[in-house]
């Protein structure tokens, strides 16, 4: 009796298991329903994400030289990475002919939203370390940021990047990095890490080159599979 409960409880598992797999399959990640979800709901984010960098982008172009804009928003400009990286896979007949440019927006897309992704969960919570109180926006950010790393590292095996894209996108990134903190147009901070804004550099640039391992890593092993 104990072993016939054994089995069937084991019999559950490997079936529970199973259907969690298919969650990240490459049929479930293909299939046009989650495809255009994903679309709409980055692309939304997207826009969001700009709106929400506004006051700052505003204060860039009247204080600072009009070409360090593009270098602001970070997490939008990364969400809007990915988003035209799931165009590629939503019409790839059509868009055959950009191979080029659609690898470069795949290694960009696992690059910047692997690494803004952690960077803002990361700074949210050393704030709140600091003192900083915690609000719904903040949560809201954190979900919706962990995800943007999440569904990132996922899609990487539908992604047809190579590592010399990937390394394309890691010295932009890296670029990135140089001119915000070179400039002062990183994104603003909490008020409490004001006089932390040295180490958050250091992690910042640190985090560039583990989203590059990261991304480097989910390539080699989605060619395993």
């Amino acid at each position: 009796m104990e072993s016939r409960v054994a089995k069937r409880n084991q019999g559950m598992e490997g079936a529970c298991v199973l259907r969690l797999s298919l969650l990240w399959s490459r049929e479930f990640l293909s299939s046009r329903f989650i495809l255009w979800a994903l679309f709409i709901s980055n692309l939304l984010g997207t826009i969001y994400g700009y709106i929400w960098y506004g006051e700052q982008l505003q204060e860039t172009w009247a204080n600072y030289p009009r070409w360090l804009i593009p270098f602001v928003p970070d997490s939008p400009t990364a969400s809007l990475f990915f988003t035209l990286a799931l165009l590629f896979l939503m019409f790839p007949n059509p868009l055959s002919k950009y191979h080029r440019v659609r690898t470069l927006i795949e290694a960009l897309a696992v690059v910047t939203s692997v690494k803004y992704g952690v960077w803002a969960v990361s700074i949210i919570f050393a704030g709140a370390y600091q003192g900083n109180a915690l609000v719904w926006q903040d949560w809201m950010l954190v979900a919706s940021h962990l995800a943007m790393a999440v569904e990132a590292l996922l899609f990487v095996r539908l992604f047809k990047y190579g590592t010399i894209m990937l390394l394309v996108a890691g010295a932009w990134t890296f670029l990135n990095d140089f001119v915000d903190y070179s400039f002062g147009v990183y994104p603003w901070l909490p008020q409490v890490l004001w006089d932390n804004v040295g180490a958050v550099m250091i992690f910042t640039v640190a985090l560039t080159g583990v989203s590059i391992v990261a991304g480097w890593i989910a390539m080699r092993a989605a060619q395993r599979i």
